[in-house]
């Protein structure tokens, strides 16, 4: 166990920087992962928001599907907002073509549930885990989840659905917590890295 575990942002596409800067205030060292050799020398990894398409053609395009996918599935640590929910998700409900997943967890969602672009909108929410009162979730065409399976434990919803999940080492919310200052979220995460780090 180590207090100040590596994780890495998965920098593809979306918004990395942010999630860099949230991983450094709860206290990772934190550092972008683009390749093979980069994920080999984290503790753990965010799959941050951006376009689940765009993100699963570029993880095939950099060769890290396969390795996303063998890391997960062998107990690392990881962390998905938004689109990076959908990416860890076992099932889409509506996937586009050739869009694929690097799972994780067993649960079913929805591609943008809440809306389009102009309908995003921020929301407190209550989170198993994270103490200190709700977070400010802010919610930009994001999914939901439909259900799960019997491993998974739901720590939160919105509006009757299901917006943040855990199952062992994966956790995932549908909304972007990097985007509003407030690290807490990350910090349940980073517990949770240096637990097995």
């Amino acid at each position: 166990m180590t207090d100040t575990p590596v994780i890495g942002v998965l920098a593809l596409q979306g918004d990395v920087r942010e999630h860099l800067t949230a991983l450094a205030s709860a206290g990772a060292v934190a550092r972008p992962v683009r390749r093979p050799d980069e994920l080999v020398a984290v503790d753990g990894l965010v799959v941050p928001g951006g376009e689940s398409t765009t993100m699963s053609k570029l993880a095939v395009l950099f060769g890290m599907l396969e390795p996303l996918r063998e890391r997960v599935a062998a107990g690392m640590p990881v962390y998905g907002t938004c689109a990076g929910l959908i990416l860890l998700a076992d099932k889409i409900l509506d996937p586009r073509s050739g869009q694929e997943t690097v799972g994780g967890i067993d649960m079913i969602v929805r591609r943008n549930a809440f809306g389009r672009q102009n309908e995003s909108f921020e929301a407190a929410v209550d989170v198993d885990g994270v103490p200190g009162g709700p977070v400010e979730g802010v919610f930009i065409r994001a999914p939901w989840v439909e259900s799960v399976g019997a491993r998974v434990e739901v720590l939160a919803t919105h509006g009757g659905h299901i917006v943040g999940v855990r199952q062992g080492n994966a956790l995932a919310t549908s909304f972007h917590p990097e985007l509003t200052g407030d690290h807490r979220v990350h910090a349940l995460f980073t517990d949770m890295v240096r637990a097995v780090a």
